[in-house]
């Protein structure tokens, strides 16, 4: 019954006769291949020449500057990674010479040469006054 009823319909939409669509004095264009030939005539060609050799140095210039930000990009990176090594000697002598810069380490360094911290304590010298007459 299901396909009574789809052929009656489709019998129905077969007698529907749409009205042609107006546009306004616009015809549509037809391109064919031969017409698509002659745009690209050996003529048309030779008078666009120096475009497509801007067209060329424009990609040349384009790759160019590709290339060039890669490895500035590559230099930015090593130098980055050169400067973090050298943050980190720095830190490390830094503490080494923190370390052997305290009093007890300054003392085992110097026993071996016979030296020995003094004892007394520090005292002041007071210059003289200049007598005036």
């Amino acid at each position: 019954m299901n396909k009574e009823k789809s052929q009656i319909l489709n019998r129905s939409s077969d007698n529907v006769v749409q009205p042609p669509v107006k546009t306004a004095g616009v015809t549509p264009k037809k391109y064919s291949i031969k017409a698509f030939g002659e745009l690209l005539s050996y003529s048309w060609i030779l008078n666009n020449m120096g475009f497509f050799l801007f067209l060329s140095v424009l990609a040349i210039f384009y790759i160019a500057n590709g290339h060039m930000a890669d490895n500035r990009i590559r230099r930015i990176n090593e130098t980055a990674n050169k400067l973090k090594d050298l943050q980190y000697e720095y830190k490390t002598v830094k503490s080494d010479m923190m370390f052997r810069s305290r009093e007890s380490e300054l003392v085992k360094a110097a026993e071996p040469l016979g030296l020995q911290p003094d004892s007394n304590p520090p005292f002041r010298i007071k210059a003289l006054q200049p007598q005036t007459n």
